[in-house]
C-alpha cells in the first residue's frame, strides 16, 4: 500500500562517482557512501537518490546501462548495494533508484542481439527505421541530445536506428509488449531487493509516434504512453509503497496534472525544467511566476523542487553574485525548503559548492566535449567554450568535498576522477562542521525547522507577495483558517529596505529561520542584507 511518504520527505541525490572513494582507485563507490551514512542521517534528510550504479560503458556516466540487475565493478558489488540498503535503512532512510529506460546501452545484450537480423527476437525491442529518399537521409529530422542526428545508420543491418541522446544509447521500443514486461521485471527486482521507489529518467520520451509525412512525429508523452505507465503501475509500482518521480523533459506545468498526482495511477512528482534560468540574463519576476504557476497546481499534483542536480551548474553560481555566495547558498536553500513539494539537495549544495574553472581538455562530459569538437572554428570554439563554464553539467560532477587534506578527502589516490574544485580548502564539511555560521550547520538547522511544518506545506495554498519586484522574493504558505508562513528573500548585492504587504501587517508572528544572526523577531518592515531570508510563522 502507498502511503504517499515523500511528501513528508527531503531527498538527497547522491552522484556515486563524485561522492566518496572507498577503495582509494580514484573513483567514488558505493563502499564510499556506506562510510558518510551517518553524516546523510546528522544532515537530517529522508532518503536518498543514487544516480545509476549499474554496469555500464559510460558513455553517459553511466546512463547507459549493459545491465540491469548488476552493479558496475567500479562502483562495489550486488552485496555492497544491500549494506548500503541496510545502512539507509537502519537510519530511517530511504533509497531511489534510478531507471534508465527510454534506452539501453548499445553494448546491452539485447542490442547486440538486435543488430542480428529482422528475424532476431530482440530485433523489435529497439526502433529501427529506413531511410527517406532512397535510404540516405535519416526517416525525419529530430536531433539528438548530445549533437547530431537522432538517427544512426547501421551499415551492416543497413537501417537507422533511433537515440534521442547518445548514438551508443539506442531507444528501446516501448510498443513492444515484450519490453514493456522487461521493464516491469526489472523494477520488482529492485523492489524486493528492497528499493524504495524510482526517479525515472527521461520518462516522457519512451513513447514515440511517427507520422507518414514525418511532419506529427512527437517523442513527448506521444500516444500510449498514459496506457503504458498505468500497465507499468500496475505490474509493479503500485504494489510497493514506492515513490515514483519522473523527469519530465518536455513538460511544463499545464501538462504536468495529466500525467502525475496521487490517484492518477501514473506517476507520483515531476522534476521539471522551466523554473531553472538558462541565459545570462537572469530575471526575478520571470523566475518567480514560472515557480507561482508550480506551486499553484492542483493538491493532486505534487511537484519536486531542486535548484541543482547531476545536469545542472551550481545553484550559487547560477543565482548569487561573487563575494557573496555563503549567505546566497543559505538564502537559496530556505526559498526551496518551503516550497509546497518535495525538495532535493544535491551533493555538496549543503556546504555551498561553486562551479569550477575547467580548461577546455579538462571537460568530461559527453555533452560538454561534443559540444567543443563540433565547433566549426576558434570563434565558435571561444563561445561554447564560454557557455559552458557557466552551464556545463561537469560543474555538478566535481568529487564532494569532504575536508582540506589532498583531493578534499575524496580520494586517497593520486589522481580522481575528475578535477576537485580548488576552494575546497575552505568550502569543504569538516571545516564546515566546526562554524557554527556555516551553511552545513545552517542547513541542519534548516532542515530540522521545516519537519516541524511538513502539514502545513502539504496542504498550503501559496501567494506571491511581491509578484513585480525585482529585488525582493516573498511568498505566503496558508492553510485556510490555520497558521500560515512567509518568506522573504533579498536578491542582489546592494543592501535594501522591504516594506510588508498590508496584508502582512496586524499578524502576530515569530521568526522561525534566517541567515541573519540579527534578524528581527517579529515580522515587520526593515532593511534586508545581501541574499538575506527570513522566516516567519503568522498566527491565525
Amino acid at each position: 500500500m502507498k502511503t504517499h511518504w515523500y511528501k513528508d520527505a527531503v531527498i538527497y541525490q547522491v552522484y556515486p562517482r563524485s561522492f566518496a572513494d572507498g577503495n582509494g582507485d580514484g573513483v567514488g563507490d558505493i563502499p564510499g557512501i556506506i562510510g558518510k551514512l551517518d553524516y546523510l542521517k546528522d544532515l537530517s534528510v529522508d532518503a536518498v537518490w543514487l544516480s545509476p550504479c549499474y554496469p555500464s560503458p559510460n558513455d553517459d556516466n553511466g546512463y547507459d546501462i549493459s545491465d540491469y540487475r548488476g552493479i558496475h565493478p567500479e562502483f562495489g558489488t550486488l552485496d555492497d548495494w544491500k549494506a548500503l540498503r541496510d545502512g539507509l535503512h537502519a537510519r530511517g532512510m530511504k533509497l531511489i533508484m534510478d531507471l534508465v529506460v527510454n534506452h539501453t546501452s548499445d553494448e546491452h545484450p539485447w542490442f547486440v542481439e538486435s543488430r542480428k537480423g529482422k528475424d532476431n527476437p530482440y530485433h523489435d525491442y529497439y526502433i529501427w527505421r529506413d531511410g527517406s529518399n532512397g535510404r540516405h537521409e535519416p526517416p525525419n529530422g529530430w536531433g539528438a541530445c548530445f549533437g547530431g542526428s537522432a538517427w544512426e545508420w547501421d551499415e551492416t543491418f543497413r537501417q537507422y536506428f533511433l537515440h534521442l541522446y547518445s548514438k551508443k544509447q539506442p531507444d528501446l521500443n516501448w510498443r513492444n509488449p515484450k519490453v514493456r514486461q522487461e521493464v516491469a521485471d526489472i523494477c520488482n527486482y529492485w523492489l524486493e531487493l528492497g528499493c524504495d521507489g524510482f526517479r525515472c529518467d527521461v520518462i516522457p520520451q519512451i513513447c514515440k509516434t511517427f507520422s507518414a509525412d514525418g511532419k506529427n512525429d512527437k517523442n513527448i508523452c506521444a500516444d500510449g504512453w498514459f496506457d503504458y505507465i498505468r500497465e507499468l503501475g500496475e505490474r509493479s509500482w503500485n504494489n510497493y509503497d514506492t515513490m515514483i518521480v519522473g523527469e519530465c523533459v518536455g513538460v511544463d506545468h499545464k501538462m504536468a496534472p495529466n500525467i502525475h498526482g496521487e490517484g492518477t495511477g501514473l506517476l507520483d512528482s515531476v522534476i521539471s525544467f522551466d523554473h531553472l534560468p538558462w541565459s545570462r540574463n537572469f530575471r526575478l519576476p520571470r523566475w518567480k511566476e514560472i515557480i507561482r504557476r508550480w506551486q499553484t497546481l492542483p493538491e493532486h499534483c505534487w511537484w519536486s523542487q531542486y535548484w541543482e542536480n547531476h545536469d545542472q551548474q551550481r545553484s550559487v553560481s547560477r543565482f548569487v553574485k561573487p563575494g557573496f555566495e555563503k549567505m546566497g547558498a543559505k538564502m537559496l536553500l530556505t526559498l526551496e525548503m518551503f516550497l509546497r513539494g518535495t525538495p532535493y539537495i544535491y551533493e555538496g549544495q549543503e556546504l555551498g559548492m561553486v562551479n569550477i574553472k575547467l580548461c577546455p581538455d579538462e571537460f568530461m562530459d559527453i555533452q560538454s566535449v561534443n559540444m567543443l569538437r563540433g565547433a566549426k572554428n576558434a570563434i565558435a570554439r571561444f563561445f561554447k567554450y564560454r557557455h559552458l563554464l557557466m552551464r556545463a553539467r561537469d560543474h555538478a560532477r566535481t568529487p564532494m568535498q569532504w575536508d582540506n587534506s589532498p583531493n578534499a578527502g575524496f580520494t586517497t589516490a593520486p589522481t580522481p576522477w575528475m578535477k576537485v574544485n580548488p576552494n575546497y580548502t575552505t568550502v569543504n564539511a569538516r571545516t564546515e562542521a566546526a562554524d557554527p555560521d556555516s551553511v552545513l550547520n545552517y542547513t541542519k538547522r534548516l532542515l530540522r525547522v521545516r519537519k516541524g511544518f511538513v502539514e502545513l506545506l502539504k496542504h498550503s495554498q501559496y501567494t506571491d507577495l511581491a509578484p513585480d519586484s525585482r529585488r525582493f522574493y516573498a511568498y505566503r504558505q496558508t492553510v485556510p483558517d490555520d497558521k500560515s508562513l512567509v518568506v522573504i528573500a533579498l536578491f542582489g548585492k546592494t543592501a535594501k529596505h522591504f516594506s510588508l504587504p498590508e496584508v502582512l501587517r496586524g499578524h502576530q508572528s515569530r521568526l522561525v529561520v534566517s541567515n541573519n544572526l540579527n534578524a528581527p523577531e517579529r515580522l515587520s518592515d526593515g532593511r534586508f542584507l545581501p541574499y538575506e531570508v527570513r522566516v516567519y510563522e503568522l498566527g491565525r
